[in-house]
C-alpha cells in the first residue's frame, strides 16, 4: 500500500469514527462528563488541555530563527530540520482547522465565551455550515490538531520515544473531553489533521529519505 492509499484510508477510517462518534458517542460522553466530573473535572483536565498553547508561536519563533540562521550560512543540521518540520507542520495544522472550524461551524457541549450556543447549556448540537463566529469553533479540535502536528514528526524522527508521543496526545485527547471543551468526534477529526500535516511535511523534506533516516 502507498503512502497516498495509507492517508486515504485514515481519512476514510476517520470519517467513518465521526459520524459514529456524531451520532452515537458524542452527546451521551458530553452529558456524562457534565454529570460526573463537572467543575472538579475541569480543575483537574484543564491545565492539560494547555500542553499544545505554546505550540504555534514557538513554531514562529523557530521557523524564523532558524531561517535567519539559514540565511547567515548556517549548516541544515538533523535536529534543525526536525525543528523547522516541527515548525511548518503545526503552522499548516493551525491554518486548516481554521478553515475547517468556519466550514463546519459546530457548537460545542458547554458554553464557554460570549454565551455561545452549546450542547449542554441548551441544547445546540449539530453543524452549521459556513457560519464562523466564538460559538462555531468545536470541530475540528485545534488543540489536538497542534499537539499532533508536532507528535507525528517527532513519532517518524524519533520513533525509539513513541510511547512519550502517544501518552502526551492521549493526556491532551483525554483532557479536552474530560473538561467538557470538545467533543470525542471533535478530537478524533483534529487528531487526523494534525497527523496528516506532520506526515505530509515529512515526506516534503525529502522524497526518498525521511527526516529521521541517517
Amino acid at each position: 500500500m502507498t503512502p497516498l492509499q495509507r492517508w486515504l484510508l485514515a481519512l476514510a477510517l476517520t470519517t467513518v469514527i465521526v459520524i459514529i462518534g456524531f451520532h452515537w458517542l458524542d452527546r451521551p460522553i458530553a452529558f456524562w462528563v457534565h454529570a460526573h466530573l463537572g467543575g472538579s473535572g475541569r480543575r483537574v483536565f484543564e491545565p492539560l488541555t494547555r500542553i499544545p498553547d505554546p505550540l504555534v508561536p514557538a513554531a514562529v519563533i523557530a521557523f524564523f530563527g532558524l531561517g535567519l540562521r539559514a540565511l547567515a550560512g548556517g549548516l541544515l543540521s538533523r535536529l534543525t530540520a526536525v525543528m523547522v518540520a516541527c515548525s511548518v507542520s503545526v503552522t499548516v495544522a493551525q491554518a486548516t482547522k481554521n478553515l475547517l472550524k468556519y466550514v463546519f461551524g459546530r457548537t460545542g457541549p458547554e458554553t464557554w465565551t460570549h454565551n455561545n450556543p452549546s450542547l449542554i447549556h441548551d441544547g445546540a448540537y449539530g453543524f452549521n455550515w459556513l457560519h464562523g463566529g466564538p460559538g462555531y469553533e468545536s470541530f475540528p479540535s485545534g488543540h489536538m490538531a497542534a499537539i499532533c502536528a508536532v507528535i507525528s514528526v517527532l513519532w517518524i524522527c524519533y520513533p525509539r520515544l513513541k510511547a512519550l508521543w502517544a501518552l502526551a496526545a492521549f493526556a491532551v485527547a483525554v483532557s479536552l473531553i474530560g473538561a467538557d471543551f470538545h467533543f470525542f468526534s471533535d478530537v478524533v477529526a483534529g487528531s487526523f489533521v494534525g497527523v496528516s500535516t506532520g506526515w505530509m511535511t515529512t515526506v516534503f523534506f525529502d522524497r526518498r529519505r525521511r527526516v529521521s533516516g541517517d
